[in-house]
């Protein structure tokens, strides 16, 4: 019985774990409650999940605060970048609904393939935002990218972020635990599987510090930049 308790067991590993989602989970709803920055608060837990999901973990609060000043800039121009988008989106489709046209198939399933891309590529933006030191073309590109060149895990990714959702529409007594655990339990999820993703996309050789990441993913253009100068 001892044993059970003990630092090292299972059980206090995934209390710990739990815990440790809990925080984050306050830390990213209080951070994004000036909506400006929530890209940047999205980063930040992204950046402290990949940390996680390679063993590499420091101080979880202060990784988080690292990562949401170091990229502020960056996430936050992102961020609004699709706000604008997705506002223009939403706006459009109550335009439709209500305008009482008959608009082609074609046009209705073009409309909404274009949601789903934008719901698929933001999925990947700040992870790539938290592990890559990139422009944000590149990154918007790169997020195009990898998740139609992973497209089965990106799916499930899809899946982990609406299961709050799911789980919420069908219970009402879910709602406490989707307020403790709704942000940062999916986003988890996600990193268990775009952490290794990243890996394709990263030197063989990194010297990394704890709590800091600074890698270009556009590997094939560096190296065409270097072939270059040696001809």
């Amino acid at each position: 019985m001892g044993k059970l308790f003990d630092l090292d067991s299972p059980v206090m590993r995934a209390l710990g774990r739990m815990g440790d989602l809990l925080i984050m989970n306050m830390l990213v709803i209080i951070c994004c409650i000036p909506v400006i920055t929530a890209g940047a608060a999205f980063t930040g837990m992204h950046y402290v999940f990949l940390k996680m999901m390679r063993d590499e973990e420091g101080y979880l609060v202060r990784g988080f605060f690292k990562s949401f000043k170091q990229n502020f800039k960056q996430a936050t121009i992102i961020w609004l970048g699709m706000l604008a988008v997705f506002a223009i989106y939403v706006i459009d489709i109550i335009i439709f609904g209500q305008s009482g046209i008959s608009f082609p198939g074609v046009l209705v399933a073009a409309f909404f393939a274009m949601g789903i891309l934008l719901l698929l590529v933001a999925m990947y933006v700040f992870p790539l935002l938290a592990r890559f030191d990139n422009t944000i073309r590149n990154t918007l590109r790169n997020a195009v990218i990898v998740s139609f060149a992973n497209l089965p895990k990106t799916l499930l990714m899809a899946f982990f972020y609406a299961l709050p959702l799911i789980i919420g529409y069908f219970s009402v007594y879910s709602y406490i635990f989707i307020f403790l655990f709704g942000v940062s339990a999916p986003a988890y999820g996600a990193a268990w599987l775009y952490s290794n993703i990243f890996k394709k996309y990263e030197p063989a050789t990194e010297q990394v510090s704890d709590m800091d990441f600074s890698v270009d993913v556009n590997v094939e253009r560096r190296e065409e930049e270097t072939d270059g100068k040696t001809e």
